[in-house]
């Protein structure tokens, strides 16, 4: 055989799998997305597991052992916005991912309520069957209220904070966008049909991470179909008490993180959070929009690692840093 056949031969080899598979996600694209969300959780050391928590099926990812960190999505987020992220964590932290009632594959509940202290109380009993002890909390976006919430209300509980583009605060709810839905009551995280949730993907991210064609579709159907319930829990979100009305301070070392191009949360945000906490750290990350797990996701991670070492060094050191 000549090198022209045999190079014909090895592109061939490359081409027809890779064919196949563009075409099974064109096909099937909620199979293809279950099985590429399938082998990422894999990747990163993760499986699925569930919880029965008031009411609620609760669908959580869990990987690595060592002290517990429990990650919480944002608002149209699920339990996979931290995925990614969770490769570098979980050869370090036992790592706890689930989805919030009212978001991702928990099962849905009309009438139910879905405000900031509710979702603080199911995390609570979540925790009390799987981790009752101490834990680190992170939380991107409407997770960050929810974790600093948390922290507040079970500050016994709460070994630190992570709080990525943390929602809470006048000051972060201050963006164009947000300003705009109090005016109208329209925002790109409310999906109204599927392909709308390209739009939410551009609005919440500088640089757009990744996404097969089947995860796209996939997220934006559930995303249309949760439309009317999510335009509920957004509006519910808009009445909640936020941190600073409740709290003079929050006590657990924090490490607050924001995305300096972030359009749904003002960056304005991070200040307001630094000076709640006691004990805090803030890093505004350039060319970062609203996901900095999923837009800088080893970053991020050694971001995280750096902080809860310097914890384990100085436990008790209450200097505010500023990066």
């Amino acid at each position: 055989m000549d090198f022209a056949s045999a190079t014909a031969l090895a592109l061939a080899a490359i081409a027809v799998p890779l064919l196949l598979l563009l075409a099974f996600e064109r096909i099937a694209p909620l199979a293809a997305a279950r099985l590429g969300l399938g082998l990422e959780r894999l990747r990163s050391g993760l499986r699925l597991r569930s919880a029965q928590v008031a009411g609620f099926d609760m669908p959580y990812l869990d990987g690595g052992s060592g002290e517990p960190l429990l990650l919480i999505h944002g608002f149209a987020g699920d339990k996979d916005n931290f995925t990614r992220v969770a490769r570098f964590l979980t050869p370090h932290y036992r790592v706890l991912i689930p989805d919030l009632p009212g978001f991702g594959d928990t099962t849905r509940r009309p009438g139910a309520s879905y405000s900031i202290a509710e979702q603080v109380e199911r995390l609570r009993a979540f925790l009390d069957q799987l981790s009752p002890g101490r834990v680190h909390l992170g939380g991107n976006s409407m997770g960050g209220f929810i974790a600093a919430q948390f922290a507040a209300t079970y500050p016994e509980r709460v070994a630190s904070l992570w709080l990525l583009d943390a929602d809470g605060t006048e000051a972060a709810r201050s963006s164009d966008i947000l300003l705009r839905y109090r005016d109208s009551g329209v925002m790109p995280l409310l999906v109204r049909t599927p392909p709308d949730f390209n739009t939410l993907i551009a609005a919440c991210s500088q640089r757009e991470p990744f996404l097969p064609y089947c995860v796209r579709v996939a997220l934006g159907r559930r995303a249309a179909a949760d439309f009317a319930l999510h335009t509920q829990i957004m509006r519910e979100l808009a009445e909640v008490p936020l941190l600073e009305q409740q709290y003079r301070e929050l006590a657990p070392p924090a490490l607050i993180v924001w995305g300096e191009h972030d359009q749904i949360l003002h960056p304005s945000g991070a200040q307001t959070l630094q000076t709640l906490c006691r004990h805090g750290r803030t890093i505004l990350m350039p060319d970062i929009g609203h996901l900095p797990m999923l837009e800088a996701t080893r970053r991020s991670a050694q971001d995280y690692l750096d902080f809860r070492r310097a914890l384990s060094a100085a436990p008790h050191n209450g200097e505010r840093q500023a990066a």
